[in-house]
């Protein structure tokens, strides 16, 4: 009879910009942590453009979006969020962005990771997708593999004391390419009070018609109320 697999117990979402994860997979998290789950969030870029204030300056605006931030991250139970500081608006699939996201790989060892699609979608209205979000999926699907797993990738990692880890699972946010659906149902009120923490982003934006209009579409094709859509891979 073949060995039982561990549970899941870890899981981490890499992404672009402090509220992206809010938007994407925000329930999700607030599942994983009501489950006693370790849950990181790992943010590619310092926020620093994000603002239409003439009165915002860089600098501020870096230091509300990573309060911002962390407050969604207490609301959701996270173990911690590691901020990268990537210049924002400015975010490529280099190899000093894999180096980091491995790194965060390797030192919280997560079953599963959560990441932007990298890949650009052409026939939606309303909205095209910014290209950090692409940037930092590309560069995540990279990290985990292979270089949060090859021993040899990135040596100066093991000189930190790093030692490789190897993903089971990897989630890309799907929209209609979906093939795996979390019910978020029990956790849509964490998930939109997680989002109302980043202020600075949201102007008049209704935080609680949006998510559940969204999360409930979503739900609907699953037989949920509401629900985050994925694509799943399972790694071998």
């Amino acid at each position: 009879m073949a060995e039982a697999e561990e549970p899941f117990r870890r899981g981490m979402a890499v992404f672009a910009h402090a509220d992206d994860a809010e938007f994407g997979c925000s329930g999700t998290a607030a599942k994983w942590c009501a489950e006693g789950w370790e849950v990181v969030y790992v943010v590619c870029t310092d926020g620093s453009k994000g603002t239409s204030d003439p009165e915002m300056s860089t600098e501020r605006l870096v230091k509300v979006r990573e309060e911002e931030q962390r407050n969604a991250g207490k609301v959701l139970g996270l173990r911690a969020v590691e901020f990268l500081g990537f210049e924002d608006a400015m975010l490529e699939p280099t190899l000093e962005l894999r180096r980091a996201i491995a790194r965060e790989i390797r030192r919280h060892k997560p079953d599963v990771i959560i990441c932007p699609n990298p890949v650009r979608k052409i026939d939606q209205d309303g909205w095209i997708d910014h290209p950090d979000h692409l940037a930092a999926g590309e560069a995540t699907m990279a990290a985990v593999f292979p270089s949060a797993r090859d021993r040899l990738t990135f040596p100066e990692l093991l000189e930190e004391g790093l030692e490789p880890h190897k993903v089971r699972e990897l989630w890309l946010w799907a929209g209609e390419d979906a093939d795996h659906y979390v019910d978020v149902t029990d956790h849509i009120d964490t998930s939109v009070k997680a989002l109302q923490q980043h202020a600075s982003q949201l102007g008049d934006f209704d935080v609680d018609t949006h998510m559940r209009r969204w999360k409930g579409e979503a739900g609907a094709k699953a037989g949920f109320k509401y629900a985050e859509t994925y694509k799943r891979f399972k790694l071998g």
